[in-house]
């Protein structure tokens, strides 16, 4: 498909393309590319293969600039990403997808932008914004998930805790990376080395820098949120074996002289007078001993 750069995106046909002077954007796919770059006559060395793209990331050739997305798909962020490719030259903008994304991300553009893509630099801002629009309300799940966490922690609640963070976590982790790239990306379009976009138009990919550069603070606010949940989490397990060596310890100090006790008088010696008549008095002694302890420890708040 291609469709012709102006307020509003309109589709053409490559003759149309070619025999005007105005820029256009081309949605391929891979198989196809290649015969889309002949015929406009951009000549480029690249090994294009979406199947092994795994970072955002732009870089120069001689008579373009070759850029790469590897975007998270929102409801499985852990799982498989779109891959897209994308070739800029100083006229055309050539879009490489097989998952049919591109193209829904284009539909949207035109559905509800008012300016759609008078420029290449405008194009490829809302292109850019538009598959990182919803990105902000995912981070707010994410901030709702760890607070409802943190309050079952607050509350004694302590079921599942590791496996229901642990991939929060390692989402937040790939996310982060994922607006350090796009944010490496833009900026390196907005520093324009090869000259091949007007200077003016430049601001476009700073505010899409910037845009990546919040949601990528954020992410890490919710990392840093995260690690606090799990502190207060392993503070919780903490107090709970404290509690539980506490009860061991006041068992065992209580049973102790119950023990020494009936280790003597298990002895059996001739010689002891209480062997005969000294069972009721173990069994008083006893009582008073657990009795004692029992007192002292209310008295210092052990128990």
């Amino acid at each position: 498909m291609i469709y012709q750069l102006g307020s509003q995106l309109q589709e053409t046909t490559l003759e149309e393309v070619l025999q005007g002077e105005g820029s256009a954007v081309f949605l391929t796919s891979e198989e196809e590319c290649r015969g889309v770059l002949e015929a406009l006559d951009i000549h480029a060395e690249l090994d294009i293969s979406l199947s092994d793209i795994c970072f955002c990331k732009v870089e120069s050739q001689q008579e373009c600039l070759y850029g790469t997305f590897a975007i998270p798909r929102l409801l499985d962020i852990l799982g498989s990403r779109y891959h897209m490719a994308c070739v800029i030259t100083r006229r055309f903008v050539v879009l490489i997808d097989n998952s049919g994304f591109a193209e829904r991300l284009i539909n949207r553009i035109r559905a509800k932008k008012v300016h759609q893509g008078e420029t290449r630099e405008r194009f490829l801002y809302n292109f850019i914004a538009e598959f990182i629009s919803r990105d902000a309300e995912v981070l707010e799940s994410y901030e709702r998930a760890l607070m409802e966490m943190e309050d079952e922690t607050a509350k004694g609640i302590s079921d599942h805790f590791q496996s229901r963070l642990q991939p929060v976590r390692k989402q937040l982790l790939t996310l982060r990376s994922y607006y350090d790239q796009l944010a490496d990306m833009a900026r390196e379009l907005e520093e324009n080395e090869d000259r091949y976009f007007a200077r003016k138009q430049l601001k476009y990919f700073g505010t899409a820098a910037d845009r990546a550069e919040r949601l990528k603070d954020r992410t890490s606010y919710l990392l840093e949120y995260a690690q606090q949940v799990r502190d207060a989490y392993q503070a919780l397990v903490d107090a709970r074996q404290n509690d539980n060596m506490k009860f061991l310890t006041i068992i065992s100090t209580i049973f102790f002289p119950l023990t020494l006790i009936t280790g003597w008088y298990g002895m059996n010696f001739e010689n002891m007078p209480e062997l005969e008549t000294g069972y009721p008095v173990i069994i008083l002694v006893s009582v008073v001993v657990v009795a004692t302890c029992l007192l002292v420890f209310k008295k210092k708040k052990i128990l």
